[in-house]
């Protein structure tokens, strides 16, 4: 999967467009309903989405203009507008997620090709702004994973599994605490080694399977262990 943010954002147009119709079936009830994260209706799922957007474009903005400014102006101010955010009617909802997803595709369309090479300073640390098309990309087709509303892991695009699964795995590979496991691909001798291969089962499903698996949004079932036994138990990614 590439990694260009002016490739990229045609993915990211794609992946809203589909949360887009999931959002738009939903009635004040259905955005009342829980969502897989602990503690969060859908509500809250998308006023987060649309609020995500919005920080890409502050950092998007600092990597334009060389001003320094944070992604939220506060994790208090984060929570706060989600919170506020959650309750609303289904249509302003679909207005805001409308709204704060058209002001990405612009900040991205105004950056200038040098910009995308400035460090931002994210939640998680210093990051290229290249990368910043990828994040918003990555928390578009997660969370719609998490409106719990018939969009499952076999629905993200082949390429976004396989990058988020990469991703993730080296993210936890050298983690204290990791369980030695061996992650391979169905149909394919790749594999990914986290904790050490000494000893270690052999996980194996689809990548969209494994990477779901791997961050905590599915659990495992249709995944193969190898000898025989439970999945082992990774920890929290983020």
């Amino acid at each position: 999967m590439t990694t260009d943010p002016l490739l990229l954002i045609g993915e990211v147009d794609d992946a809203t467009s589909r949360l887009l119709r999931t959002a738009a079936t939903f009635d004040e009830a259905d955005l009342a309903a829980a969502s897989l994260l602990p503690g969060w209706s859908r509500g809250h799922v998308l006023a987060h989405l649309a609020r995500n957007a919005d920080g890409f474009v502050n950092l998007l903005n600092a990597a334009r203009t060389g001003e320094a400014r944070p992604m939220y102006a506060s994790p208090a101010a984060r929570s706060a507008d989600i919170e506020s955010g959650a309750a609303r009617a289904a249509e302003a909802h679909l207005d805001d997620l409308r709204r704060s997803a058209d002001r990405f595709a612009e900040a991205v369309g105004a950056m200038p090709a040098d910009a995308w090479s400035a460090t931002v300073e994210t939640p998680r640390g210093p990051k290229v702004a290249a990368l910043l098309v990828w994040g918003r990309l990555r928390e578009v087709e997660v969370h719609h994973l998490d409106l719990a509303a018939g969009h499952g892991p076999a629905d993200w695009p082949e390429a976004f599994a396989h990058r988020l699964l990469h991703e993730v795995a080296t993210d936890l590979a050298d983690r204290p605490g990791v369980p030695p496991m061996v992650l391979r691909f169905d149909g394919s001798r790749h594999e990914l080694v986290l904790g050490g291969r000494e000893g270690a089962p052999v996980v194996a499903g689809t990548a969209p399977d494994l990477a779901a698996w791997l961050i905590g949004r599915d659990g495992g079932d249709r995944l193969t262990v190898t000898p025989t036994g439970p999945l082992p138990n990774p920890p929290e990614w983020m």
